[in-house]
Protein backbone atom coordinates (compact mmCIF):
# COMPACT_ATOMS: atom_id res chain seq x y z
CA UNK A 1 0.00 0.00 0.00
CA UNK A 2 3.05 2.25 0.59
CA UNK A 3 3.63 2.12 -2.68
CA UNK A 4 0.17 3.41 -3.97
CA UNK A 5 -0.77 7.13 -5.05
CA UNK A 6 -3.75 8.43 -5.90
CA UNK A 7 -5.40 7.35 -9.50
CA UNK A 8 -3.72 4.24 -9.53
CA UNK A 9 -5.51 0.86 -10.68
CA UNK A 10 -5.57 -1.56 -8.29
CA UNK A 11 -7.09 -5.38 -8.92
CA UNK A 12 -8.23 -7.29 -5.64
CA UNK A 13 -10.56 -9.82 -7.26
CA UNK A 14 -11.43 -12.09 -4.48
CA UNK A 15 -10.05 -10.38 -1.43
CA UNK A 16 -11.61 -10.73 1.77
CA UNK A 17 -11.92 -7.29 3.01
CA UNK A 18 -12.59 -6.10 6.75
CA UNK A 19 -13.38 -2.35 7.43
CA UNK A 20 -9.90 -1.91 8.55
CA UNK A 21 -8.45 -2.91 5.63
CA UNK A 22 -10.31 -1.43 2.97
CA UNK A 23 -9.69 1.70 4.80
CA UNK A 24 -5.95 1.57 4.91
CA UNK A 25 -6.53 0.82 0.87
CA UNK A 26 -8.86 3.56 0.47
CA UNK A 27 -6.27 6.45 2.51
CA UNK A 28 -3.77 5.18 0.43
CA UNK A 29 -5.22 6.45 -2.58
CA UNK A 30 -6.20 10.03 -1.31
CA UNK A 31 -5.30 12.76 -3.02
CA UNK A 32 -4.36 15.44 -0.76
CA UNK A 33 -5.32 18.53 -2.97
CA UNK A 34 -8.86 18.00 -3.32
CA UNK A 35 -9.29 15.90 -0.16
CA UNK A 36 -10.59 12.63 -1.89
CA UNK A 37 -9.95 8.94 -2.63
CA UNK A 38 -9.05 9.02 -6.64
CA UNK A 39 -8.93 5.36 -7.85
CA UNK A 40 -8.11 4.64 -10.92
CA UNK A 41 -9.21 1.28 -12.43
CA UNK A 42 -10.71 -0.47 -9.87
CA UNK A 43 -11.45 -4.63 -9.92
CA UNK A 44 -13.17 -6.39 -7.03
CA UNK A 45 -14.87 -9.02 -8.68
CA UNK A 46 -16.04 -11.57 -6.35
CA UNK A 47 -14.80 -9.65 -3.43
CA UNK A 48 -16.34 -10.02 0.05
CA UNK A 49 -16.37 -7.47 2.14
CA UNK A 50 -17.49 -8.95 6.02
CA UNK A 51 -18.28 -5.54 7.51
CA UNK A 52 -20.09 -2.58 5.99
CA UNK A 53 -18.29 -1.24 2.99
CA UNK A 54 -17.52 2.33 3.31
CA UNK A 55 -16.45 3.48 -0.36
CA UNK A 56 -18.67 6.67 -0.75
CA UNK A 57 -16.97 10.17 -1.64
CA UNK A 58 -14.29 8.74 -3.76
CA UNK A 59 -13.98 9.34 -7.23
CA UNK A 60 -13.15 6.60 -9.72
CA UNK A 61 -11.49 7.29 -12.54
CA UNK A 62 -11.45 4.64 -14.58
CA UNK A 63 -13.60 1.39 -14.87
CA UNK A 64 -14.44 0.03 -11.84
CA UNK A 65 -15.70 -3.72 -10.94
CA UNK A 66 -17.96 -5.32 -8.09
CA UNK A 67 -19.21 -7.95 -10.41
CA UNK A 68 -19.61 -10.99 -7.87
CA UNK A 69 -18.76 -8.93 -5.14
CA UNK A 70 -20.62 -9.96 -1.84
CA UNK A 71 -21.55 -6.93 1.03
CA UNK A 72 -23.23 -8.77 4.01
CA UNK A 73 -23.42 -5.65 5.89
CA UNK A 74 -24.44 -3.42 3.02
CA UNK A 75 -22.45 -0.59 1.35
CA UNK A 76 -21.84 2.87 0.88
CA UNK A 77 -21.19 4.81 -1.98
CA UNK A 78 -22.51 8.30 -0.82
CA UNK A 79 -21.00 10.92 -3.17
CA UNK A 80 -18.97 8.91 -4.76
CA UNK A 81 -18.14 9.51 -8.64
CA UNK A 82 -17.93 6.90 -11.41
CA UNK A 83 -16.20 8.75 -14.70
CA UNK A 84 -16.56 5.05 -16.30
CA UNK A 85 -17.90 1.81 -16.63
CA UNK A 86 -18.95 0.55 -12.99
CA UNK A 87 -20.08 -2.95 -13.25
CA UNK A 88 -22.14 -4.45 -10.17
CA UNK A 89 -23.41 -7.35 -11.89
CA UNK A 90 -24.24 -10.24 -10.12
CA UNK A 91 -23.50 -8.28 -6.91
CA UNK A 92 -25.05 -9.11 -3.22
CA UNK A 93 -25.92 -6.33 -0.69
CA UNK A 94 -27.45 -8.30 2.15
CA UNK A 95 -27.65 -4.85 4.21
CA UNK A 96 -28.61 -1.49 3.81
CA UNK A 97 -26.77 0.26 0.75
CA UNK A 98 -25.90 3.85 -0.13
CA UNK A 99 -25.61 5.09 -3.60
CA UNK A 100 -27.07 8.87 -2.24
CA UNK A 101 -25.78 11.39 -4.73
CA UNK A 102 -23.26 9.07 -6.31
CA UNK A 103 -23.04 9.87 -10.25
CA UNK A 104 -22.44 7.31 -12.82
CA UNK A 105 -21.70 7.73 -15.97
CA UNK A 106 -22.37 4.06 -17.64
CA UNK A 107 -23.88 1.42 -15.05
CA UNK A 108 -24.84 -1.99 -14.57
CA UNK A 109 -26.29 -3.80 -11.70
CA UNK A 110 -28.09 -6.75 -14.17
CA UNK A 111 -28.56 -10.05 -11.56
CA UNK A 112 -27.69 -7.14 -8.44
CA UNK A 113 -29.41 -8.83 -5.54
CA UNK A 114 -30.01 -6.02 -2.77
CA UNK A 115 -31.53 -7.93 -0.04
CA UNK A 116 -31.83 -4.64 2.34
CA UNK A 117 -32.66 -1.22 1.99
CA UNK A 118 -31.43 0.44 -1.24
CA UNK A 119 -30.71 3.80 -1.39
CA UNK A 120 -30.11 5.76 -5.07
CA UNK A 121 -31.99 8.78 -3.54
CA UNK A 122 -30.36 12.09 -5.59
CA UNK A 123 -27.99 9.47 -7.84
CA UNK A 124 -27.21 10.65 -11.42
CA UNK A 125 -26.77 8.26 -14.51
CA UNK A 126 -25.58 10.57 -17.46
CA UNK A 127 -25.04 7.08 -19.41
CA UNK A 128 -27.41 3.94 -20.07
CA UNK A 129 -27.60 1.96 -16.89
CA UNK A 130 -29.26 -1.77 -16.41
CA UNK A 131 -30.76 -3.60 -13.83
CA UNK A 132 -31.86 -6.44 -15.68
CA UNK A 133 -33.21 -9.78 -13.70
CA UNK A 134 -32.32 -7.62 -10.32
CA UNK A 135 -33.86 -8.11 -7.44
CA UNK A 136 -34.65 -5.09 -4.64
CA UNK A 137 -35.62 -5.85 -1.07
CA UNK A 138 -36.52 -2.15 -1.00
CA UNK A 139 -35.55 0.71 -3.07
CA UNK A 140 -35.85 4.18 -3.00
CA UNK A 141 -34.91 6.49 -6.62
CA UNK A 142 -36.27 9.14 -5.43
CA UNK A 143 -34.84 12.61 -6.94
CA UNK A 144 -32.32 10.77 -9.14
CA UNK A 145 -31.78 11.68 -12.32
CA UNK A 146 -31.38 8.91 -16.00
CA UNK A 147 -30.03 10.84 -18.95
CA UNK A 148 -29.95 7.64 -20.95
CA UNK A 149 -31.63 4.76 -21.21
CA UNK A 150 -32.58 2.88 -17.88
CA UNK A 151 -33.38 -0.41 -17.95
CA UNK A 152 -35.29 -2.56 -15.35
CA UNK A 153 -36.75 -5.53 -17.63
CA UNK A 154 -37.33 -8.70 -15.27
CA UNK A 155 -36.48 -6.87 -11.89
CA UNK A 156 -38.12 -7.80 -9.04
CA UNK A 157 -38.96 -5.27 -6.36
CA UNK A 158 -40.45 -7.68 -3.42
CA UNK A 159 -41.07 -4.29 -1.02
CA UNK A 160 -41.98 -0.51 -1.97
CA UNK A 161 -39.84 0.69 -5.02
CA UNK A 162 -39.50 4.68 -4.68
CA UNK A 163 -39.39 6.54 -8.20
CA UNK A 164 -40.59 9.48 -7.38
CA UNK A 165 -39.38 13.24 -8.62
CA UNK A 166 -37.16 10.89 -10.55
CA UNK A 167 -36.25 12.41 -14.13
CA UNK A 168 -35.94 9.78 -17.39
CA UNK A 169 -34.76 11.73 -20.25
CA UNK A 170 -34.24 9.03 -22.24
CA UNK A 171 -36.13 5.55 -22.76
CA UNK A 172 -37.42 4.01 -19.50
CA UNK A 173 -38.03 0.07 -19.73
CA UNK A 174 -39.61 -2.20 -17.02
CA UNK A 175 -40.42 -4.41 -18.78
CA UNK A 176 -41.01 -8.09 -17.37
CA UNK A 177 -40.57 -6.61 -13.97
CA UNK A 178 -42.67 -7.39 -10.88
CA UNK A 179 -43.76 -4.80 -8.60
CA UNK A 180 -45.14 -6.87 -5.04
CA UNK A 181 -45.33 -4.17 -3.17
CA UNK A 182 -46.29 -0.28 -3.76
CA UNK A 183 -45.01 1.65 -6.41
CA UNK A 184 -44.21 5.31 -6.59
CA UNK A 185 -43.18 7.37 -9.35
CA UNK A 186 -45.16 10.79 -8.17
CA UNK A 187 -43.83 14.18 -9.78
CA UNK A 188 -41.35 12.19 -11.64
CA UNK A 189 -40.57 13.39 -15.69
CA UNK A 190 -40.47 11.28 -19.18
CA UNK A 191 -39.00 12.63 -21.67
CA UNK A 192 -38.55 9.32 -23.25
CA UNK A 193 -40.44 5.84 -24.07
CA UNK A 194 -42.09 3.91 -20.93
CA UNK A 195 -42.12 0.24 -21.61
CA UNK A 196 -44.25 -2.14 -19.10
CA UNK A 197 -44.96 -4.67 -21.54
CA UNK A 198 -45.33 -7.71 -18.85
CA UNK A 199 -44.66 -5.89 -16.06
CA UNK A 200 -47.21 -6.92 -13.20
CA UNK A 201 -48.02 -4.20 -10.40
CA UNK A 202 -49.22 -6.18 -7.07
CA UNK A 203 -49.88 -3.08 -4.94
CA UNK A 204 -50.71 0.62 -5.85
CA UNK A 205 -48.73 2.56 -8.49
CA UNK A 206 -48.74 6.27 -8.11
CA UNK A 207 -47.63 9.10 -11.01
CA UNK A 208 -49.14 11.97 -8.82
CA UNK A 209 -48.29 15.14 -10.38
CA UNK A 210 -45.92 13.04 -13.31
CA UNK A 211 -44.88 14.92 -16.29
CA UNK A 212 -44.98 12.90 -19.33
CA UNK A 213 -43.02 15.46 -21.94
CA UNK A 214 -42.68 13.13 -25.01
CA UNK A 215 -44.10 9.41 -23.97
CA UNK A 216 -46.09 7.74 -27.07
CA UNK A 217 -47.15 4.79 -24.54
CA UNK A 218 -47.66 4.93 -21.44
CA UNK A 219 -48.64 1.12 -20.49
CA UNK A 220 -49.70 -1.83 -20.67
CA UNK A 221 -49.76 -1.47 -17.17
CA UNK A 222 -51.27 -4.34 -15.21
CA UNK A 223 -51.81 -3.66 -11.23
CA UNK A 224 -54.16 -5.28 -9.50
CA UNK A 225 -53.94 -2.18 -6.94
CA UNK A 226 -54.77 1.15 -7.63
CA UNK A 227 -53.15 3.44 -10.34
CA UNK A 228 -52.84 6.95 -9.77
CA UNK A 229 -52.73 9.33 -12.19
CA UNK A 230 -53.86 12.39 -9.75
CA UNK A 231 -52.38 15.61 -11.39
CA UNK A 232 -50.69 14.30 -13.98
CA UNK A 233 -49.51 16.12 -17.19
CA UNK A 234 -49.53 14.67 -20.91
CA UNK A 235 -47.74 17.11 -22.71
CA UNK A 236 -47.60 15.38 -26.38
CA UNK A 237 -50.13 12.59 -28.13
CA UNK A 238 -50.18 9.50 -25.77
CA UNK A 239 -52.01 6.29 -25.70
CA UNK A 240 -52.46 4.66 -21.87
CA UNK A 241 -53.70 1.50 -21.57
CA UNK A 242 -54.48 0.26 -18.18
CA UNK A 243 -55.55 -2.70 -16.50
CA UNK A 244 -56.18 -2.33 -12.88
CA UNK A 245 -58.99 -2.85 -10.32
CA UNK A 246 -58.85 1.23 -9.60
CA UNK A 247 -57.83 3.89 -11.84
CA UNK A 248 -57.42 7.55 -10.55
CA UNK A 249 -56.76 10.39 -13.13
CA UNK A 250 -58.22 13.28 -11.02
CA UNK A 251 -57.09 16.68 -11.75
CA UNK A 252 -55.13 15.32 -14.52
CA UNK A 253 -53.82 17.79 -17.74
CA UNK A 254 -53.90 16.37 -21.31
CA UNK A 255 -51.93 19.04 -23.24
CA UNK A 256 -53.04 17.14 -26.75
CA UNK A 257 -54.89 14.37 -28.22
CA UNK A 258 -54.81 10.82 -26.10
CA UNK A 259 -56.75 7.46 -25.66
CA UNK A 260 -56.99 5.92 -22.74
CA UNK A 261 -57.63 2.11 -23.16
CA UNK A 262 -58.62 0.20 -19.62
CA UNK A 263 -60.01 -2.90 -18.41
CA UNK A 264 -61.59 -4.38 -15.30
CA UNK A 265 -61.35 -0.53 -13.93
CA UNK A 266 -62.95 1.83 -12.18
CA UNK A 267 -61.84 5.15 -13.81
CA UNK A 268 -62.38 8.40 -11.74
CA UNK A 269 -61.90 11.55 -14.25
CA UNK A 270 -63.06 14.18 -11.40
CA UNK A 271 -61.45 17.80 -12.68
CA UNK A 272 -59.53 16.31 -15.02
CA UNK A 273 -58.57 19.19 -18.52
CA UNK A 274 -59.32 18.12 -22.13
CA UNK A 275 -57.29 20.72 -24.71
CA UNK A 276 -57.94 18.56 -26.93
CA UNK A 277 -59.86 15.02 -28.12
CA UNK A 278 -59.38 11.89 -25.58
CA UNK A 279 -61.03 8.84 -25.85
CA UNK A 280 -61.66 6.68 -23.30
CA UNK A 281 -62.18 3.23 -24.07
CA UNK A 282 -63.12 -0.69 -22.80
CA UNK A 283 -60.41 -2.73 -24.23
CA UNK A 284 -61.87 -6.13 -24.77
CA UNK A 285 -58.77 -8.17 -25.37
CA UNK A 286 -55.53 -8.46 -23.30
CA UNK A 287 -52.82 -6.05 -24.21
CA UNK A 288 -50.14 -6.75 -26.40
CA UNK A 289 -46.85 -6.47 -25.40
CA UNK A 290 -44.80 -4.02 -27.28
CA UNK A 291 -42.59 -5.84 -30.08
CA UNK A 292 -43.63 -9.06 -28.83
CA UNK A 293 -46.23 -11.50 -29.71
CA UNK A 294 -47.07 -12.25 -26.30
CA UNK A 295 -50.01 -10.35 -24.24
CA UNK A 296 -49.62 -8.68 -20.76
CA UNK A 297 -50.78 -10.98 -18.16
CA UNK A 298 -54.04 -10.59 -16.36
CA UNK A 299 -54.40 -13.73 -14.22
CA UNK A 300 -54.90 -12.42 -11.33
CA UNK A 301 -57.63 -10.04 -12.70
CA UNK A 302 -59.61 -12.55 -14.13
CA UNK A 303 -62.39 -12.48 -10.81
CA UNK A 304 -62.84 -8.55 -12.53
CA UNK A 305 -65.00 -7.73 -15.04
CA UNK A 306 -63.66 -6.75 -18.23
CA UNK A 307 -65.27 -3.78 -19.03
CA UNK A 308 -64.75 -0.25 -17.40
CA UNK A 309 -66.98 1.71 -14.88
CA UNK A 310 -66.35 5.41 -15.19
CA UNK A 311 -67.19 6.96 -11.71
CA UNK A 312 -67.14 10.51 -11.93
CA UNK A 313 -66.78 13.54 -14.46
CA UNK A 314 -67.33 16.00 -12.01
CA UNK A 315 -65.45 19.43 -12.88
CA UNK A 316 -65.04 18.63 -16.39
CA UNK A 317 -65.64 20.14 -19.59
CA UNK A 318 -66.80 17.73 -21.42
CA UNK A 319 -66.60 19.33 -24.94
CA UNK A 320 -63.03 16.84 -26.03
CA UNK A 321 -64.09 13.79 -23.94
CA UNK A 322 -65.16 10.73 -25.88
CA UNK A 323 -66.79 7.67 -24.46
CA UNK A 324 -66.41 4.33 -25.80
CA UNK A 325 -68.25 1.00 -24.79
CA UNK A 326 -68.34 2.46 -20.76
CA UNK A 327 -70.31 1.47 -18.16
CA UNK A 328 -72.13 4.75 -16.74
CA UNK A 329 -74.19 3.38 -14.22
CA UNK A 330 -72.55 4.91 -11.13
CA UNK A 331 -70.96 8.22 -13.03
CA UNK A 332 -71.47 11.43 -11.13
CA UNK A 333 -71.59 14.04 -14.08
CA UNK A 334 -72.80 16.97 -11.76
CA UNK A 335 -70.09 19.98 -12.00
CA UNK A 336 -69.32 18.95 -15.43
CA UNK A 337 -69.65 21.61 -18.38
CA UNK A 338 -70.76 21.46 -21.93
CA UNK A 339 -72.24 17.79 -21.26
CA UNK A 340 -73.93 18.17 -24.42
CA UNK A 341 -71.14 18.29 -26.55
CA UNK A 342 -69.66 14.93 -25.02
CA UNK A 343 -69.78 12.10 -27.15
CA UNK A 344 -71.20 8.52 -26.17
CA UNK A 345 -70.09 5.87 -28.40
CA UNK A 346 -70.39 2.48 -28.70
CA UNK A 347 -72.20 0.39 -25.65
CA UNK A 348 -72.21 2.46 -23.36
CA UNK A 349 -74.98 1.97 -20.27
CA UNK A 350 -76.46 3.83 -17.36
CA UNK A 351 -78.42 3.05 -14.52
CA UNK A 352 -81.66 1.82 -14.95
CA UNK A 353 -85.25 1.86 -12.57
CA UNK A 354 -85.60 -0.45 -10.03
CA UNK A 355 -86.53 -3.82 -12.13
CA UNK A 356 -88.67 -5.31 -8.67
CA UNK A 357 -91.66 -3.95 -7.24
CA UNK A 358 -91.71 -4.27 -3.20
CA UNK A 359 -93.99 -6.85 -2.16
CA UNK A 360 -97.89 -5.89 -1.60
CA UNK A 361 -97.15 -2.59 -3.35
CA UNK A 362 -99.11 -1.28 -6.02
CA UNK A 363 -95.66 0.99 -6.92
CA UNK A 364 -93.62 -0.07 -10.08
CA UNK A 365 -91.36 1.62 -11.96
CA UNK A 366 -91.07 1.93 -15.79
CA UNK A 367 -88.11 0.34 -16.92
CA UNK A 368 -85.51 3.05 -18.65
CA UNK A 369 -82.02 4.50 -18.43
CA UNK A 370 -81.11 6.60 -15.75
CA UNK A 371 -78.48 9.10 -14.06
CA UNK A 372 -76.42 8.05 -10.58
CA UNK A 373 -77.81 11.28 -9.69
CA UNK A 374 -81.91 10.48 -10.05
CA UNK A 375 -80.86 7.70 -7.91
CA UNK A 376 -78.89 9.96 -4.87
CA UNK A 377 -82.29 11.66 -5.05
CA UNK A 378 -84.65 9.60 -5.07
CA UNK A 379 -83.36 8.01 -1.78
CA UNK A 380 -83.21 10.74 -0.02
CA UNK A 381 -86.71 12.59 -1.51
CA UNK A 382 -89.85 12.27 0.34
CA UNK A 383 -92.18 10.44 -2.11
CA UNK A 384 -95.48 8.30 -1.42
CA UNK A 385 -93.39 5.76 -3.51
CA UNK A 386 -90.99 3.55 -1.29
CA UNK A 387 -87.30 4.02 -2.74
CA UNK A 388 -86.76 0.37 -2.69
CA UNK A 389 -83.90 -0.65 -5.55
CA UNK A 390 -82.95 3.11 -6.17
CA UNK A 391 -78.86 3.07 -5.17
CA UNK A 392 -78.11 5.48 -2.52
CA UNK A 393 -74.94 8.42 -2.59
CA UNK A 394 -72.16 7.22 -1.34
CA UNK A 395 -71.21 8.80 2.03
CA UNK A 396 -70.36 12.57 1.76
CA UNK A 397 -72.04 12.97 -1.60
CA UNK A 398 -73.82 15.60 -2.16
CA UNK A 399 -77.67 14.93 -3.25
CA UNK A 400 -78.95 17.36 -6.21
CA UNK A 401 -82.50 19.13 -6.49
CA UNK A 402 -84.70 18.33 -9.24
CA UNK A 403 -84.02 21.57 -10.76
CA UNK A 404 -80.34 20.90 -11.41
CA UNK A 405 -81.25 16.94 -12.07
CA UNK A 406 -83.03 18.18 -15.26
CA UNK A 407 -80.64 20.15 -16.82
CA UNK A 408 -77.92 17.44 -16.47
CA UNK A 409 -80.89 15.21 -18.31
CA UNK A 410 -81.18 18.03 -21.01
CA UNK A 411 -77.79 17.78 -21.21
CA UNK A 412 -77.03 14.06 -21.62
CA UNK A 413 -80.09 13.95 -23.94
CA UNK A 414 -78.85 16.00 -26.41
CA UNK A 415 -75.62 14.72 -26.69
CA UNK A 416 -77.22 11.10 -27.16
CA UNK A 417 -79.14 13.51 -30.04
CA UNK A 418 -76.24 14.56 -31.84
CA UNK A 419 -75.12 11.20 -31.85
CA UNK A 420 -78.65 9.89 -33.70
CA UNK A 421 -79.00 7.73 -30.44
CA UNK A 422 -82.56 8.28 -30.50
CA UNK A 423 -84.17 6.01 -28.82
CA UNK A 424 -81.87 6.08 -25.64
CA UNK A 425 -82.10 9.56 -26.09
CA UNK A 426 -85.96 9.54 -24.98
CA UNK A 427 -85.43 7.81 -21.59
CA UNK A 428 -83.44 11.07 -20.69
CA UNK A 429 -85.89 13.20 -21.88
CA UNK A 430 -88.32 10.75 -19.58
CA UNK A 431 -85.97 11.53 -16.93
CA UNK A 432 -86.08 15.46 -17.43
CA UNK A 433 -89.33 15.44 -17.67
CA UNK A 434 -90.14 13.47 -14.50
CA UNK A 435 -87.52 15.89 -12.60
CA UNK A 436 -89.49 19.11 -14.24
CA UNK A 437 -93.21 17.52 -11.96
CA UNK A 438 -90.97 16.89 -9.00
CA UNK A 439 -89.63 20.51 -9.07
CA UNK A 440 -91.28 22.33 -6.48
CA UNK A 441 -89.82 25.55 -7.32
CA UNK A 442 -92.61 25.62 -10.42
CA UNK A 443 -95.44 26.79 -10.85
CA UNK A 444 -98.66 24.28 -9.41
CA UNK A 445 -100.43 24.56 -13.17
CA UNK A 446 -97.30 23.68 -14.86
CA UNK A 447 -96.75 20.66 -12.45
CA UNK A 448 -100.71 19.41 -12.66
CA UNK A 449 -100.20 19.70 -16.74
CA UNK A 450 -96.63 17.24 -16.42
CA UNK A 451 -99.03 15.11 -13.86
CA UNK A 452 -101.40 14.54 -16.60
CA UNK A 453 -99.21 13.84 -19.74
CA UNK A 454 -97.11 11.45 -17.36
CA UNK A 455 -99.86 9.70 -16.67
CA UNK A 456 -101.37 9.57 -20.07
CA UNK A 457 -98.90 8.40 -22.14
CA UNK A 458 -95.32 8.86 -20.06
CA UNK A 459 -94.52 12.08 -21.18
CA UNK A 460 -95.37 10.56 -25.22
CA UNK A 461 -93.12 8.09 -24.51
CA UNK A 462 -94.72 5.05 -23.12
CA UNK A 463 -97.26 3.35 -25.93
CA UNK A 464 -98.78 0.97 -23.54
CA UNK A 465 -100.36 3.60 -21.08
CA UNK A 466 -101.38 5.42 -24.10
CA UNK A 467 -103.03 2.71 -25.33
CA UNK A 468 -105.01 1.58 -22.35
CA UNK A 469 -106.22 4.96 -21.80
CA UNK A 470 -107.52 4.91 -25.35
CA UNK A 471 -109.04 1.23 -24.62
CA UNK A 472 -110.60 2.87 -21.67
CA UNK A 473 -112.14 6.05 -23.26
CA UNK A 474 -113.03 4.09 -26.08
CA UNK A 475 -115.21 1.39 -23.90
CA UNK A 476 -116.66 3.96 -21.53
CA UNK A 477 -118.06 5.80 -25.22
CA UNK A 478 -119.27 2.62 -26.45
CA UNK A 479 -120.86 2.09 -22.93
CA UNK A 480 -122.11 5.61 -22.58
CA UNK A 481 -123.85 5.75 -25.93
CA UNK A 482 -125.63 2.00 -25.74
CA UNK A 483 -127.05 3.21 -22.43
CA UNK A 484 -128.22 6.71 -22.53
CA UNK A 485 -126.58 7.72 -26.40
CA UNK A 486 -128.48 5.84 -29.14
CA UNK A 487 -132.59 6.70 -29.58
CA UNK A 488 -135.08 4.23 -28.79
CA UNK A 489 -135.59 4.20 -32.22
CA UNK A 490 -133.99 5.43 -35.64
CA UNK A 491 -136.01 8.83 -35.89
CA UNK A 492 -137.90 8.30 -39.53
CA UNK A 493 -138.73 11.51 -41.96
CA UNK A 494 -142.59 12.39 -41.73
CA UNK A 495 -143.89 14.02 -44.86
CA UNK A 496 -147.00 16.58 -43.76
CA UNK A 497 -149.56 17.99 -46.36
CA UNK A 498 -152.67 19.79 -46.85
CA UNK A 499 -155.11 18.51 -49.40
CA UNK A 500 -156.75 21.47 -51.50
CA UNK A 501 -158.49 21.99 -54.61
CA UNK A 502 -157.58 21.38 -58.07
CA UNK A 503 -155.26 23.38 -60.07
CA UNK A 504 -153.96 25.31 -56.13
CA UNK A 505 -150.65 24.39 -54.87
CA UNK A 506 -149.63 21.60 -52.58
CA UNK A 507 -146.97 22.25 -49.62
CA UNK A 508 -145.30 19.40 -48.57
CA UNK A 509 -143.36 19.39 -45.41
CA UNK A 510 -141.01 16.93 -44.63
CA UNK A 511 -139.49 16.54 -41.09
CA UNK A 512 -137.24 14.31 -38.68
CA UNK A 513 -138.53 14.01 -35.23
CA UNK A 514 -135.89 14.37 -32.32
CA UNK A 515 -134.53 10.81 -31.07
CA UNK A 516 -136.49 9.08 -28.26
CA UNK A 517 -134.23 8.38 -25.39
CA UNK A 518 -134.31 5.08 -24.75
CA UNK A 519 -136.06 3.49 -22.22
CA UNK A 520 -136.74 0.25 -20.91
CA UNK A 521 -134.14 -2.34 -18.24
CA UNK A 522 -130.23 -2.14 -18.98
CA UNK A 523 -130.40 -5.56 -19.98
CA UNK A 524 -132.26 -4.41 -23.42
CA UNK A 525 -130.18 -1.62 -23.77
CA UNK A 526 -127.02 -3.47 -23.87
CA UNK A 527 -127.88 -5.61 -27.28
CA UNK A 528 -125.38 -6.83 -29.77
CA UNK A 529 -127.49 -4.39 -32.30
CA UNK A 530 -126.72 -1.52 -30.06
CA UNK A 531 -123.44 -2.30 -29.43
CA UNK A 532 -122.65 -2.23 -33.03
CA UNK A 533 -124.18 1.13 -33.64
CA UNK A 534 -121.88 2.64 -30.92
CA UNK A 535 -118.76 0.87 -31.73
CA UNK A 536 -119.25 2.09 -35.23
CA UNK A 537 -119.59 5.71 -33.57
CA UNK A 538 -116.88 5.37 -31.50
CA UNK A 539 -114.07 4.10 -34.72
CA UNK A 540 -114.98 7.09 -36.20
CA UNK A 541 -114.40 9.46 -33.40
CA UNK A 542 -111.04 7.92 -32.77
CA UNK A 543 -110.03 8.75 -36.61
CA UNK A 544 -111.95 12.16 -36.38
CA UNK A 545 -114.97 11.66 -38.39
CA UNK A 546 -118.77 11.50 -38.14
CA UNK A 547 -120.21 8.25 -38.02
CA UNK A 548 -123.71 9.89 -39.48
CA UNK A 549 -125.40 7.93 -36.44
CA UNK A 550 -128.87 9.93 -34.74
CA UNK A 551 -127.75 10.66 -31.67
CA UNK A 552 -129.62 11.68 -28.03
CA UNK A 553 -128.63 14.84 -26.56
CA UNK A 554 -126.25 12.76 -24.15
CA UNK A 555 -124.93 10.46 -27.17
CA UNK A 556 -124.12 14.07 -28.91
CA UNK A 557 -122.21 15.07 -26.63
CA UNK A 558 -120.39 12.51 -25.63
CA UNK A 559 -119.35 11.61 -29.16
CA UNK A 560 -117.92 15.39 -29.35
CA UNK A 561 -116.18 14.57 -26.34
CA UNK A 562 -114.48 11.35 -27.84
CA UNK A 563 -113.73 13.11 -31.00
CA UNK A 564 -111.67 15.93 -28.67
CA UNK A 565 -110.00 12.90 -26.44
CA UNK A 566 -109.51 9.90 -28.66
CA UNK A 567 -107.49 11.33 -31.35
CA UNK A 568 -105.07 12.75 -28.93
CA UNK A 569 -104.56 9.56 -26.84
CA UNK A 570 -104.10 7.65 -30.46
CA UNK A 571 -101.12 10.18 -31.14
CA UNK A 572 -99.59 10.17 -28.06
CA UNK A 573 -99.36 6.35 -28.54
CA UNK A 574 -97.99 6.68 -32.17
CA UNK A 575 -95.34 9.51 -30.89
CA UNK A 576 -94.41 6.77 -28.18
CA UNK A 577 -94.18 3.89 -30.58
CA UNK A 578 -92.30 6.50 -33.12
CA UNK A 579 -89.35 7.76 -30.68
CA UNK A 580 -88.22 3.76 -29.85
CA UNK A 581 -87.69 3.27 -33.63
CA UNK A 582 -86.55 6.63 -34.43
CA UNK A 583 -83.10 6.04 -36.25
Amino acid sequence: MAALSPGDHIDHRGTPFTEDLLQQLLNALLDPTTGRRHVGDAQFDGALFSEQAWLGGALYSGGVAFSGATFPEGANFTDASFSGLAMFDGANFAGSTSFVSTSFSTARFNHASFLGFCNFQGASFSGSVGFADASFSSAVFDGTAFEATAYFGRALFSGHAGFSRTTFLGPARFEGAAFSGNASFDSASFSGTIDFGGAVFSGTVGFREAQFVGTPLLGPLVCTGEVVLDGAVFQQPVRVEVAAPQVSCARTRWLSTAMVQLRNAELDLRDAVFEYPVVVAARPTPFPIPGSNASAPTTDLHSQEPGVCLISISGVDAAHLVLQDIDLSACRFAGAVHLDQMRVDGWCTFATTPSRRRRLSLTWWSRRSTLAEEHHWRTQAHHPAPAVGWTPPPEGTPVLRPAALAALYRQVRKSLEDGKNEPDAADFYYGEMEMRRHDATRPRAERALLAAYWALSGYGLRATRALIWLMGAMTATVLALMVWGLPADEPKPTTIGRQVAVGQEVTWTTDTPDPVNPTGSLAERVSTERFEKALRVVINSVVFRSSGQDLTTVGTYTEMASRLAEPVLLSLAILAVRSRVKR
